[in-house]
């Protein structure tokens, strides 16, 4: 778990969720897969699961301005 200071947690996984999912409970969010067998182009993969670089910062701005910092 992590400090409770830190108020804003964003998990970024492309492996498995179950090692960080409960890093971020309270005050945070996940981005990960949490199932295997899906078959596509890497980048298209990655974006379908929201590792696009406008999703990450969303997610994050979005926990941040939830948290007024």
């Amino acid at each position: 778990m992590l400090p409770t200071p830190v108020q804003a947690r964003l998990a970024v996984e492309a492996g498995v969720l179950a090692r960080l999912a409960p890093l971020c409970r309270g005050p945070g969010d996940v981005i990960g897969v949490d199932r295997f067998g899906a078959s596509a182009p890497g980048r298209e993969l990655m974006r379908e699961y929201g590792f696009s670089t406008a999703n990450v910062c969303q997610r994050a701005l979005a926990l941040l301005g939830q948290k007024g910092i």
